[in-house]
């Protein structure tokens, strides 16, 4: 009987560990504890962002004195990385990538099965290069000379690019500019690109980092690059905007997303250490080899910068006749 009554007080003791466990895991850490476990990042995509994430992970795990997991979760449109990440209702368990695996959801679906209140912006990290790369062959030296050969061949040319939001950007901006190009869809980017080497695609708005040993190959031209901003990584390059474009501007939007409860303090704690890792030469030479700027800022910063991207494509999709979907 005792030793009945000796087992029952282990177990109810147990048990009351677990629930406090779990308990804590449920409450937002306070900026000046946090992290207290391992942290994970969630990826949507690969690629650039997938470099940046790693490296920052690794910086980051030495500061915290914790773990950083890098975990990429692709497909579905980015649908699979964010319900793992809102579904895990963990602040140590953050979003890592592009603003635009999201902002453009609401006109390319017609439900969304997340609510986008759920992400709230941390930290900004980077912002991908996009380039606009025509063939050689098309002998245009510039965009306004591609804009002039379109006009001046209606049907005749083509166009392609790989996520949905800069689909919507190219297309609103070649309906608002009244030119008839045909476009072409693509899942694999090595085949687009390999289709502008050959002459066969004539307007491929993609990463720099997909694009650029081909360029440097002499097999494709870079005529402009979409940022608001000239780059310091291909500073020879124009921007859309000095090119008189300015409707084909696109942010390439990269950085850490956490939960909706949240406190401020903490995302300006993370947004901090981010800021801080990225002052590190070493990181900010690898980051700009896989064509990214860097551009760390704050949760305040991050958030104004997605508001921007957001309403940029709503304005796109007002051009298109595209209505936002629903949750």
């Amino acid at each position: 009987m005792r030793a009945t009554r000796a087992l029952s007080g282990i177990a109810i003791a147990l048990s009351a560990l677990l629930l406090g466990a779990l308990s804590a895991a449920a409450q937002p850490a306070s900026p000046q504890s946090w992290p207290q476990r391992p942290v994970k990042f969630i990826l949507p995509l690969g690629s650039g962002a997938d470099i940046g994430a790693r490296l920052i992970a690794e910086k980051l795990a030495a500061k915290w004195g914790q773990p950083v997991v890098v975990e990429n979760r692709p497909g579905g449109d980015g649908f699979v990385a964010i319900n793992a990440f809102t579904n895990a209702r963990d602040d140590h368990v953050l979003l890592f990538g592009p603003a635009s695996a999201f902002t453009a959801h609401p006109f390319l679906h017609e439900k969304l099965p997340y609510d986008p209140r759920d992400l709230a912006p941390v930290a900004r990290v980077s912002a991908t290069l996009v380039t606009i790369t025509v063939p050689p062959s098309l002998d245009v030296k510039s965009l306004g000379d591609l804009v002039a050969k379109a006009r001046a061949q209606p049907g005749k040319l083509n166009w392609a690019t790989i996520t949905g939001a800069t689909d919507l950007v190219v297309a609103g901006f070649l309906k608002a500019q009244n030119l008839d190009m045909a476009k072409i869809p693509y899942r694999d980017p090595v085949q687009a690109l390999n289709d502008v080497a050959e002459g066969r695609l004539h307007f491929y708005e993609a990463a720099l980092a997909i694009v650029r040993a081909q360029m440097q190959a002499g097999r494709v031209k870079v005529i402009a690059i979409t940022a608001s901003e000239p780059s310091r990584v291909v500073p020879d390059i124009p921007t859309v905007t000095q090119a008189g474009f300015p409707g084909l501007t696109f942010d390439g939007l990269v950085g850490l997303y956490g939960t909706r409860d949240m406190p401020a303090a903490l995302r300006e704690k993370i947004a901090a250490d981010v800021k801080d890792v990225l002052a590190d030469p070493a990181i900010v030479s690898r980051l700009q080899a896989t064509g990214q700027d860097v551009v760390p800022g704050s949760a305040a910063e991050f958030a104004a910068a997605i508001d921007r991207q957001r309403a940029g494509v709503a304005e796109t999709a007002k051009v298109l006749g595209i209505k936002a979907a629903t949750q």
